[in-house]
């Protein structure tokens, strides 16, 4: 015991040692800050939503930076009552002391100089997360007000700034003491940048803070929104890591291994964590893949190496064990990979991204890194465990075996010259454009809206494709039923693209993709299986922003010469009460889009001019993810669950809801 306490007494000490160390001369300066206002796309992407919200992954980032680096254990995101954001960190308090560079105090300078910081080579971080590095001074350009607290070496220092630059130069507000240190940083979003919105969504927010927990094995995140009335806490705090993140995606599901494969460790100063878990009786992959805490939605070397590795391993156990004889055709990634749930998450010191979103790493050692250490440690697994190894081959083997029946009908979806309309009498009316980019595809529900579409659309851009009621619940299907179903064959030719690990988005004979169902019960079930068809098997088409939910209104309000579309029942009662008495009002409520005539249908759901379309982000449909396999799935407790727990929502006058 007395050796414990000399030991935790020198790690302490050597601690306190490095923080001292973590001064001004570790902030690197490489360029101003001009640009950010004038071109802010450029450094969050865009001035949408998701930029709006970049903002506070970049502070968060910060703290994590801190946490990564072994001096930070908890970080606080709060949404203010005026709808700006706190995020506090306990890490060591970004340096006061003055950076020689610049003659101003580091504090002031990583605030106001793009690309100053301790991630630069000054020797403040050996990996940190997020993109860019730029985080600080970029959410300070974009804010209205930004202001920051420090607490190091016994006291407190503020600063704040207004769009970018100084406001109250840097003083010392108070004595604190000497355990204490972090960073507190508060700003305001500027609407002048974000004019689409200031407001931030709650979801998005606790989505991100509970996937950076399970990134960051026992980091503490907390988040509040002060904007409730009832401003509840959570934290999220994940010892397990990216172990309890599969626990967490592959809730509800029957798992053929008693708990997650789990391997973590180093290779040449890249750090490395898989973690896997198979379904027993599912057919969908769900596999993400992370790089410093960015979700690489486009993979990357890490995905590739994970993939290799899983492949070669699981074949050269089948053959160990006798499962595939000598002459055997191999089993194929997509057979190994049936079924399976997998996070795999690398930290590097110098991280290179590609890709059409810059989230797809490059780096050929991360390739190298993940290979290595999983191959090790799954080799190891399965020769330990011969019970679960045998569950694990004998499922890629019976996936090989639908892979093989349904090849025929997989030639039967690819084109062998254009679009092949004789395989499609009387479903698919094309748009007259062979332009993708101008072309629009409306996959309509019912062969009554299918005609008024084909009536009314515009037949330069828009082509129409009528399904008949609910598709094939992909959930619960083998490859081999899926395309043996006509409905999904007929969509999967239609596009062009392949489906799958085949999938080709360049090939993509639309660039948009619309869902357009009628406006209840029915409708939004055939939404969530077209929708679930999409994101497993055509993914790429949400990752490349072609996917829409088209919004049909619910009324039609007419009175004397006015008329108007009306989109819900509290939408009706605010038009309703601003009616004159007389004459009375006309009111249609439209249950299905068959009820529309053409140029109805035009009017309020197509015309490019006057329509209103959802478009499906990638981070929707993850988050839709678990409650496809809970709605859709095979296991009925989570789903009986889930509708005794919202019956209460549902108003007994309006069923639909």
């Amino acid at each position: 015991m007395a050796e414990d306490k000399e030991t935790k007494e020198e790690l302490v000490k050597e601690k306190e040692e490095k923080a001292a160390e973590y001064d001004a001369s570790q902030i690197q300066v490489l360029e101003g800050l001009e640009a950010v206002r004038k071109r802010p796309g450029m450094y969050i992407g865009t001035t949408s939503s998701q930029g709006l919200h970049h903002l506070v992954w970049e502070i968060i980032d910060n703290g994590i930076d801190e946490a990564l680096a072994g001096f930070a254990s908890e970080i606080d995101v709060v949404v203010e009552p005026d709808n700006s954001i706190t995020v506090t960190d306990d890490g060591r308090g970004i340096p006061v002391d003055i950076q020689k560079k610049t003659g101003r105090p580091a504090l002031e300078t990583v605030y106001t100089i793009l690309h100053a910081g301790g991630k630069f080579g000054g020797g403040g971080y050996k990996v940190s997360g997020g993109l860019h590095g730029v985080g600080a001074s970029v959410v300070n350009a974009l804010s209205t007000e930004l202001d920051v607290v420090v607490t190091r070496g016994g006291k407190r220092y503020y600063i704040d700034f207004t769009r970018g630059k100084v406001k109250t130069p840097m003083k010392i507000i108070g004595d604190a003491p000497e355990h204490e240190h972090g960073t507190k940083v508060h700003f305001v979003p500027d609407p002048d940048i974000f004019t689409e919105t200031t407001t931030y969504d709650d979801k998005i927010l606790v989505q991100r803070i509970r996937e950076l927990a399970f990134l960051n094995k026992g980091l503490q995140l907390n988040f509040t929104d002060k904007r409730k009335d009832t401003a509840e806490k959570l934290s999220f705090k994940a010892e397990g890591g990216i172990r309890e993140y599969v626990e967490f995606l592959d809730k509800g599901k029957d798992n053929l291994l008693e708990e997650p494969i789990y391997v973590e460790g180093q290779y040449k100063g890249i750090t490395v964590e898989v973690a896997l878990q198979y379904a027993t009786n599912g057919y969908a992959t769900n596999l993400l893949t992370f790089a410093n805490n960015i979700h690489t939605i486009e993979g990357g070397t890490h995905e590739t190496g994970f993939k290799a590795a899983l492949t070669r391993v699981i074949n050269d156990y089948a053959h160990k064990s006798g499962a595939l004889k000598e002459n055997d055709e191999p089993l194929s990634g997509e057979d190994v990979r049936e079924g399976m749930t997998a996070v795999v998450s690398v930290k590097h010191p110098d991280p290179q991204f590609e890709g059409q979103t810059k989230t797809k790493l490059g780096n050929a050692d991360a390739r190298t890194a993940v290979d290595r250490m999983f191959s090790e440690h799954f080799s190891k697994f399965l020769m330990e465990h011969p019970a679960e190894g045998k569950q694990l081959v004998d499922k890629a083997m019976l996936a090989n075996k639908a892979r093989a029946a349904a090849k025929r009908a997989r030639e039967v979806t690819r084109k062998k010259s254009g679009l092949e309309i004789s395989n499609l009498p009387g479903k698919l009316a094309d748009n007259s454009s062979k332009d993708p980019e101008i072309s629009e595809l409306f996959i309509v529900e019912g062969d009554s809206a299918g005609g008024s579409a084909k009536s009314g659309r515009s037949r330069l851009t828009q082509a129409i494709l009528p399904i008949r009621g609910k598709i094939l619940n992909v959930e619960k299907a083998s490859m081999e039923r899926i395309l043996a179903n006509e409905e999904i064959r007929t969509l999967f030719t239609a596009m062009g693209t392949g489906f799958g690990d085949d999938f080709d988005v360049s090939k993509a004979r639309y660039h948009k993709l619309i869902i357009m169902t009628d406006a209840d019960v029915d409708g939004a079930h055939i939404r969530t299986l077209l929708l679930t068809l999409i994101y497993r098997y055509m993914r790429p088409l949400l990752d490349a922003g072609y996917v829409y939910i088209a919004q049909p209104p619910l009324y039609r309000v007419r009175q004397g010469k006015m008329m108007k579309y009306i989109d819900s029942d509290e939408e009706l009662e605010e038009v309703l009460g601003q009616l004159p008495p007389s004459p009375k009002p006309e009111i249609q409520r439209y249950k299905g889009l068959g009820e529309m005539d053409a140029s109805q249908l035009w009017e309020t759901t197509m015309d490019p001019d006057k329509r209103r379309l959802l478009r499906v982000s990638p981070e929707d449909a993850e988050n839709a993810d678990g409650i496809f396999e809970m709605l859709m799935g095979d296991s009925v407790g989570p789903r009986r669950q889930f509708i005794e727990d919202n019956a209460v929502y549902v108003d007994s006058k309006n069923i639909d809801a």
